[in-house]
């Protein structure tokens, strides 16, 4: 059960990717070169798109040749890349500090998770099992997102939605060639070096991370380079093009986040921890206890506070009456 569910979401991922990186719509074609003119991708194509287009066609024209519209793909990839790098190596660096204060509390965790897989669990175990996670959460100052937030993604998107589409809708650019490479038919050549591109950025992102987190990554990190294959081989080389030189942009991107950012985060978050330690909320014998009926419940505990509490001020109240009767 649990390889099917892996399989449909890898499954749903691509059909994701592939909805949002090739920016399609109802209008617009890559293959017959009719661009979408309506809605949220017919935007982007008049704004972001277009523009683009038009530099790379000028681009190339200035460097002449037969491989200056292929190097005008390269070069505007590069550079749109190369302008967006600080915004990506920062969602990075969020992404590491994540990482990091997660593997300190994966021991934790680890004892949860199991616990709430036991086939004999209780509604009332799993809600218990639930506040302690939160607990884990709130009192280690960890959020479930990271703090990376949706914005640098939002920028992203369009951005690189729009280069997409100035190369999958021009004549002039998919009908070059760059170095004997037909750019109008696909390319396997091209298509095998964007994947390996991916392969090799995927790789760098597991170095220095713990053995277990690798193993949770592992289903994410191989549909970048499944989609740039089908994506490569579903299109014209110009596209096929554009995924080589993102795809080893990608690359500098990584050295940096997995050479530069990671180091720092890890002594700064080891820094940090000698400070603030890492706070226990759940222990074995606490597992143990909830399974064996010995602990109640965070419902059970608080009633049974409050009324501790009404029994002692019911006392104090009996004790003045007595007194005041004396």
């Amino acid at each position: 059960m649990k390889k099917i569910q892996k399989y449909f979401f890898l499954i749903a991922m691509l059909a994701l990717l592939a909805l949002i990186v090739t920016g399609c719509s109802g209008s617009g074609n890559p293959n017959t070169n009719t661009p979408p003119s309506s809605g949220v991708y017919g935007w982007i194509y008049q704004w972001i798109g277009l523009p683009i287009q038009n530099i790379m066609i000028k681009l190339g024209h200035q460097l002449g040749g037969a491989n200056g519209i292929g190097w005008s793909i390269v070069i505007i990839t590069l550079v749109v890349r190369l302008i967006l790098l600080p915004l990506m190596v920062y969602q990075q660096k969020k992404g590491v500090t994540q990482q990091q204060k997660m593997g300190r509390l994966q021991p934790q965790l680890t004892l949860i998770q199991e616990a709430m897989r036991r086939k004999s669990i209780t509604p009332e175990q799993q809600m218990q099992l639930s506040t302690w996670q939160r607990e884990l959460y709130s009192k280690n100052q960890v959020s479930l997102t990271g703090g990376m937030g949706c914005l640098p993604l939002l920028i992203q998107m369009p951005i690189m939605i729009g280069i997409y589409q100035a190369v999958a809708y021009s004549a002039d650019l998919k009908s070059a060639s760059f170095f004997g490479i037909s750019l109008t038919s696909k390319s396997l050549l091209l298509a095998i070096l964007a994947t390996l591109f991916a392969v090799i950025q995927s790789y760098m992102s597991t170095i220095g991370v713990p053995a277990e987190q690798k193993k949770a990554m592992q289903s994410v990190l191989i549909i970048s380079p499944i989609t740039t294959m089908f994506f490569a081989l579903s299109f014209s080389g110009a596209l096929a093009l554009y995924w080589t030189a993102g795809n080893f942009m990608m690359i500098i991107q990584q050295a940096i986040t997995t050479f530069i950012v990671t180091p720092r985060e890890k002594k700064r978050i080891a820094k940090e921890l000698e400070d603030s330690p890492v706070q226990v909320v759940v222990t074995q014998k606490d597992i143990d206890d909830l399974f064996s009926g010995k602990t109640a419940t965070t419902e059970t505990a608080q009633n049974s506070e409050l009324h501790q509490d009404l029994r002692k001020r019911n006392q104090g109240k009996q004790q003045r009456s007595d007194k005041n009767s004396k």
